[in-house]
């Protein structure tokens, strides 16, 4: 009797002892649910879709031009374009060139100006009414295009087709395409300067880069932009516009001989550095910049061959580097001598995966490969991997052109391989009053100038397409380049063309 209820007891307490253990694993076990859930990514409050038919990668005109197209072909889609940037998409040409002549004292909060032909528009290619919020895409009846700003793709997995954001959000896609753009280069001077220069330096690009150099302008003291390409010249002259009726002081610097001395014929780029020099702008040549500091509340630039420049701000205009982070988790080809994601012919990376705008490095048939950071490229590339995600399958074989406008006054329009380095022919002749971008945008209705250009904007832009067929006349003896070509040779072959302060005549210039 008495071993019986020893027994007992001791089933008892084995009994107890298990329970207690089991509750403690329990325990840990919810601990341990509990840590894992604070190391989940915190999604956003409003439920973006999980899915969706056309995911376009970047906010700029590329992806504007795509999701257009897509929607053109397949009036019932729907896309989701995710940018980086907290502005819907915009035209960027704007930033360096006609706002920075608005008499609009809110310019910087409108963000509209008036054209060289006196219409007035927005930089945004649509009003925000145009777009179907995120959360709401998926459940649009007749489909629509969302922009989520703000947000950045961090991880494209190709094979799953499934993106990754920055703040954990995973969203799969049926296409995409990637139009990541580029993010300005920086000078190793100032890269590797203390953080007190770093803040007194632009890398313009955005809107943003827009307002604080307009406002900084505004209150007078010293710019200086590094750098004497279409950027660093366009912004120049602008500045310098506003230096002549301001205490503003513009300096502009660059290892070249001359204004765009790495496009234009060396005539040609002195004769433009005298344009810019007139336009109020205190300009630097041969200027490697050697070291930046700050002390005493200037910056302090001091140049390889001793001379040295003392300014408030810096504006670094040295180029574009292509965004091309995405390349290792897609797997993706990268272009060693050109960069950008190398694609097909049909602009495509990979099995429903597209690649348009700065960083796409196509092959041109005519020119060989090639990577192009231009507005019309943008706007063309686009529209062509649009129809190519909706099952067109159409080559790119489209002669880009760009422009370049030194303020109301003179301009270029140009097309192909544009290099200094290569041999030049030019044809020069003397300009009327109505040799400027003014007045050939006045007479021709051309607003922004690509052909190409997307008409589907908030005011469109009505291009003219009357063409006649006359050239410049003779080059004049002396040192007048008013208006002419300029012919670009590669092995005696014309691989590109400048047509200077000549207008709406890029059809002829294209098929030369």
């Amino acid at each position: 009797m008495q071993t019986d209820k020893a027994r007992y007891r001791e089933r008892l307490e084995t009994a107890k002892a298990i329970k207690e253990a089991a509750a403690q694993a329990e325990s840990k076990e919810v601990d341990i649910d509990k840590q894992e859930k604070q190391k989940e990514p915190v999604l956003p409050s409003a439920t973006l879709p999980t899915h969706v038919p056309f995911l376009l990668i970047g906010g700029g005109t590329a992806s504007f031009a795509a999701a257009r197209s897509i929607r053109a072909r397949d009036p019932g889609a729907k896309v989701l374009i995710v940018s980086d940037e907290l502005d819907p998409p915009y035209m960027r040409p704007p930033l360096s060139k006609e706002l920075w002549f608005s008499d609009d004292p809110d310019v910087t909060e409108t963000l509209r100006f008036k054209q060289w032909n006196g219409k007035e528009r927005s930089i945004f290619f649509q009003p925000p009414s145009f777009y179907v919020a995120p959360e709401e895409l998926m459940s649009t009846e007749h489909g629509g295009v969302s922009v989520l700003t703000g947000k950045k793709v961090v991880h494209l997995d190709v094979r799953e087709n499934k993106a990754k954001l920055d703040d954990g959000t995973h969203i799969s896609y049926e296409k995409c395409l990637i139009a990541s753009g580029g993010t300005p280069r920086n000078l190793p001077a100032i890269e590797r300067a203390s953080e007190e220069v770093k803040r007194r330096t632009t890398l313009f690009r955005r809107v943003s880069d827009f307002r604080a150099l307009e406002r900084l302008s505004s209150s007078g003291g010293s710019i200086t932009i590094i750098g004497g390409g279409f950027l660093g010249s366009e912004l120049a002259c602008a500045l310098g516009r506003r230096a002549q009726r301001s205490n503003l002081e513009v300096i502009q610097m660059f290892p070249e001989s001359g204004n765009m001395g790495k496009i234009l014929p060396e005539y040609l780029s002195h004769w433009t550095t005298e344009k810019v020099k007139r336009e109020g702008v205190n300009v630097i040549t041969d200027a490697v910049v050697k070291s930046v500091s700050y002390k005493n509340g200037k910056l302090h630039i001091s140049l390889k061959d001793g001379r040295a420049v003392e300014t408030d701000h810096v504006v670094a205009a040295v180029g574009l580097e292509p965004n091309t982070e995405l390349a290792k988790s897609a797997g993706l080809e990268l272009d060693a001598d050109f960069g950008g994601f190398r694609v097909n012919a049909e602009l495509q990376a990979r099995n429903n995966v597209w690649v348009a705008g700065d960083a796409a490095c196509f092959y041109d048939i005519k020119l060989g490969r090639r990577r192009v950071e231009h507005h019309d490229h943008a706007v063309v590339s686009g529209r062509l991997v649009g129809e190519n995600m909706t099952g067109a399958a159409k080559p790119y074989w489209h002669q880009s052109m760009f422009w370049s406008d030194l303020g109301p006054d003179v301009g270029y329009e140009a097309i192909g391989i544009v290099d200094s380095a290569l041999p030049t022919v030019g044809v020069f002749a003397k300009a009327t009053e109505k040799d400027t971008p003014k007045r050939a945008a006045e007479e021709s209705g051309t607003g922004i100038r690509s052909e190409s250009d997307d008409q589907g904007a908030i005011e469109p832009v009505n291009v003219s397409t009357t063409v006649t067929p006359s050239l410049p006349a003779p080059a004049q003896q002396g040192d007048s380049y008013g208006k002419g070509v300029v012919f670009y040779l590669r092995d005696n072959v014309v691989v590109g063309i400048v047509l200077w302060n000549i207008f709406n005549r890029m059809p002829i210039a294209r098929k030369v």
